[in-house]
């Protein structure tokens, strides 16, 4: 009866996100005390079951109960635990529950700990928030029941896909979800803000942790599985512009928009509209990147789904919340007051500037991710690859990355040019070093890697300028996470340019014995032999590498066949190093005993890891903003009292 038991609790949850929408909205037009606490208090109590029947799934699976049509069809007696645990998630039913468990825990965080909202505000919010629910709630219900059971039971399930049998699986989806849901949380901060007329800074007070939040779960949530797909395929690439690569990115450029705009709106009580229309936006990015990965319109690893129907339920949901917020906005937008003005040169101008390359990005990968898609509905088969993402993106992000160089180090309100000027003098110079070193040490590097290179180099200088001249212990916490999170990018942007330049490919078939060269590395095939995993059988190759006349180091590259579902994948074997990585592949041999061939691919990728790294300290340098800027409200709150 555990099934049915989680079945009851998704339904009883769906009940009081309908209760919890009623009550909002009366709470919202009446402003009464009464109604608000009890709408606070059916969120937390909704949380609170959505949570228990995402708890009751991941105990199905750890149970193996192969009565559950879900487990029997995703699970294995033989899976490893770690992989029972994250199996619940690691197929379309138990995402979306999961989805909809972060989405209702996020509503009862609002409930429980959101005080600088007007009662009738918060109301509203909440109740916006339920009726996101409900809609993913009748979804489960209707279309991806969760705990379906199977009768008669199987012996044993078909297993986890093994591209997903990884540490990733733990990892990865959780964070985007987190980061998606936040984002639904700013779209009922805003959806609340226009129905009650109030955009201000204290609505963009409220919102900024939420959407600080969604962004830090993003980033890391596109880092770690950038990084889980380089080697989990085999391949040697970080992002291929995989269409749902792209559907999480497209949330993140339209969150990493609306945290500059929000910003503005809390402290400087400027770009009211322009924060709303963001806020919309990123969620609108979020539930398209969900009916992307469930439509079955992609053929990916990634996908999680390939039943239309499903997709047509979630089509229809983001055609009504978006469709509805977009059509408030455009009849409240004309209520919203105009906020405070700025001169063109200034910091609000910068970030304005910022917003709008940023936009221009995420248009960019709209457009390219989805225009295949509609032609192959028309009736024509064609394909958007990277050469049309580099080509499109690269020239804009050069020019993204000098306003983020600039923005800093402006003053608000209004600058002159002349100081911005003398304010850039000490970035320029580093530009202009590393361009001088690139042309004497690589002179054949190719234009973008070397115009990224120049720009990491100017934007890694820029960004510590700020903290010029001042008393580095006393310096804000937001203000070392801004300066931190935009060193973060200049890292990562110098891997990626470091990767296209410099890295170096070696496709061979190799004997065993025999010695292949790639860039500064003596790669021999010493064996190849048979091994076992707790679900799995590997032909396994032990490569021993010499780099000039340093100690020799082995790698394992192994070919792998399961059984439970049939399946063969590539597990590569990197060594990393201070100044990059080696990756290696095993392929498919050929002949018997000593005449026989194996394929090895290998790469060396100077400097790779920092993209990753980069993108951490992206995450952490959000992490350091958002306590900092917590920590000031509640300091200010405490002195006000």
């Amino acid at each position: 009866m555990i099934a049915e038991g989680g079945l009851a609790a998704l339904w009883i949850a769906a009940a009081l996100a309908l209760v919890q929408l009623a009550l909002g909205a009366g709470a919202a037009r009446s402003g009464s005390e009464e109604l608000i606490l009890a709408t606070r208090r059916i969120a937390v109590a909704q949380g609170l079951l959505a949570a228990l029947a995402f708890g009751i799934l991941i105990l199905l699976f750890l149970n193996s109960d192969m009565s559950v049509l879900l487990v029997a069809t995703n699970s294995h007696s033989a899976k490893p635990l770690l992989y029972k645990f994250a199996g619940a998630w690691g197929n379309h039913e138990g995402s979306m529950l999961l989805w909809v468990t972060v989405l209702a825990v996020a509503g009862a965080g609002v409930a429980m700990f959101e005080r600088k909202l007007a009662g009738r505000a918060l109301a509203a919010t909440l109740g916006a928030q339920a009726a996101i629910a409900l809609g993913f709630y009748a979804f489960l219900a209707f279309a991806s029941n969760p705990f379906l059971r199977l009768d008669p039971a199987p012996a044993d399930g078909q297993g986890l896909n093994p591209l997903l049998q990884d540490p990733g699986l733990a990892f990865h989806p959780p964070t985007l979800y987190f980061g998606y849901v936040g984002l639904s949380v700013a779209f009922s901060f805003a959806v609340g803000a226009l129905l009650m007329r109030d955009v201000g800074p204290a609505f963009a007070r409220a919102m900024r942790p939420w959407v600080l939040a969604a962004w830090i779960f993003l980033t890391i949530g596109i880092v770690a599985g950038s990084y889980w797909a380089y080697y989990e395929l085999g391949w040697g690439g970080w992002w291929f512009w995989d269409p749902v690569e792209n559907a999480s990115l497209m949330p993140w450029l339209a969150a990493t928009a609306l945290l500059h705009s929000v910003t503005v709106l809390a402290t400087r009580d400027g770009l009211r509209a322009w924060t709303l229309m963001l806020a919309l936006v990123a969620f609108a990015m979020s539930m398209l990147g969900t009916f992307l990965v469930r439509s079955g319109i992609l053929v990916s690893v990634h996908a999680f789904a390939v039943d239309p129907a499903r997709g047509s339920f979630i089509l229809a949901l983001l055609g009504i919340y978006i469709g509805g917020a977009l059509a408030l906005f455009g009849a409240r937008v004309g209520t919203v007051k105009q906020g405070a003005t700025f001169q063109l040169v200034s910091r609000e101008g910068a970030l304005v500037l910022n917003n709008l390359l940023l936009t221009v990005l995420l248009g960019i990968v709209f457009i390219g991710t989805l225009y295949p898609l509609v032609a192959q509905a028309m009736g024509q088969q064609l394909s958007i690859g990277p050469p049309f993402f580099n080509k499109a993106s690269i020239p804009v992000t050069l020019v993204l990355i000098v306003a983020t160089m600039a923005g800093p180090l402006l003053k608000w309100r209004k600058d002159k040019w002349s100081a911005l000027g003398q304010q850039m003098l000490l970035p320029a110079a580093a530009c202009a070093t590393v361009a001088a070193m690139l042309l004497i040490v690589a002179p054949g590097i190719d234009l973008f890697s070397m115009l990224g290179l120049v720009a990491a180099g100017g934007l890694a200088v820029a960004s510590v300028v700020p903290l010029w001249k001042r008393n580095l212990r006393r310096t804000p916490m937001h203000i070392w996470g801004m300066v931190i999170a935009h060193v973060g990018v200049a890292v990562s942007i110098a891997g990626m340019a470091s990767d296209s330049a410099f890295k170096l490919e070696r496709l061979a078939a190799v004997r065993v014995g025999e010695v292949v060269k790639v860039g500064p590395f003596e790669v021999k095939l010493h064996e190849v032999r048979p091994t076992l995993g707790q679900n799995w059988s590997a032909v396994e190759a032990m490569l021993i590498v010499r780099r000039g006349g340093a100690k020799p180091f082995e790698l394992h590259p192994q070919q792998r066949f399961f059984t439970d579902p049939v399946t063969t994948t590539s597990e590569a074997s990197i060594k990393t190093m201070l100044d990059g990585q080696l990756y290696t592949v095993l392929g498919a041999g050929e002949g018997s005993g000593k005449d026989a061939r194996w394929q090895l691919r290998l790469w060396w990728k100077p400097f790779v890891t920092f993209i990753w790294f980069g993108g951490f300290l992206i995450a952490f340098g959000g992490l350091l903003a958002m306590v900092g800027r917590l920590r000031r409200e509640r300091r200010t709150e405490e002195a006000s009292e």
